[in-house]
């Protein structure tokens, strides 16, 4: 239904009313998940606004031009992350080697295929709900493995990755009670959860990479602005030569760590 009409508008006023700052992008959204049917616009009217994350409600994620499906206690996509895309799309050619790591719903690979065309990918989580959505939305384009970092990656891969993209989790233990509700109670501590400082899986994967990148192969990780130093420390510190990305339109910020030997 087009904004404007006395449905939309009326929706878009209640959702305000609860405190949504896209109300009237929201209205359209639900409206449209509602498929004309009115029980089914009810029940995701009510779980909008019960607080549960539009994405879960929806069932997918806007992500780089993409709808990536996401399910509840599933990581959701932030727009940030596609600084990692970005930084990665320009150092690919079709049918590189490339591992998602911490790939969540995929939506990192995702994004590189649309922007590359056919990889060699892998995609890797220790969550096993977000291993099946990412399965789901990679399709036969890629694969999806269960396990914990590296570990579950084929042989095939050792010694031979051209990029391993990550959105491993970085928010410090003690701030996630800090964070917005719509994390904090909806998504899995496992995809938050990084740490006293935030920087485990950082420290854990800057330990681990250069067993399977190619030489000047590279791993592009997200951080926060204020945490990319350390991270880019950690990397230095086991013998990659890092440097620092952001891309102000998204405020998004992530390590380039290229294997030099």
């Amino acid at each position: 239904m087009p904004p404007g009409r006395p449905a939309h508008a009326a929706l878009a006023a209640r959702l305000r009313a609860a405190g949504s700052v896209f109300a009237e992008d929201e209205a359209d959204l639900l409206l449209e998940a509602g498929d004309g049917d009115p029980a089914r616009l009810r029940a995701v009217v009510q779980r909008r606004l019960g607080g549960e994350p539009l994405e879960y409600v929806l069932g997918w994620a806007a992500f780089d031009g993409h709808r990536v499906r996401v399910t509840p206690g599933v990581f959701v996509p932030r727009a940030r992350t596609t600084v990692v895309v970005e930084q990665a799309a320009r150092r690919l050619q079709r049918y590189d080697r490339v591992v998602d790591l911490c790939c969540g719903a995929g939506a990192i690979s995702v994004a590189l295929l649309g922007r590359v065309g056919a990889l060699d990918l892998v995609a890797a989580d220790v969550d096993p709900d977000a291993v099946d959505v990412a399965a789901e939305n990679i399709g036969d384009r890629g694969i999806v493995v269960l396990g914990d970092l590296f570990a579950p990656l084929p042989d095939r891969f050792r010694g031979a990755v051209d990029v391993i993209a990550v959105n491993a989790p970085y928010v410090p233990t003690a701030s996630i009670a800090t964070m917005p509700s719509e994390a904090r109670d909806h998504e899995h501590r496992v995809a938050l959860d990084g740490g006293a400082d935030g920087l485990d899986l950082h420290r854990r994967i800057a330990a681990g990479a250069g067993e399977w990148l190619r030489p000047g192969g590279v791993v592009l990780i997200e951080v926060s602005d204020a945490q990319a130093r350390a991270s880019a420390a950690a990397f230095a510190a086991a013998g990659f030569s890092p440097s620092i990305e952001s891309d102000e339109d998204v405020d998004g910020t992530c390590v380039v760590a290229t294997r030099t030997t």
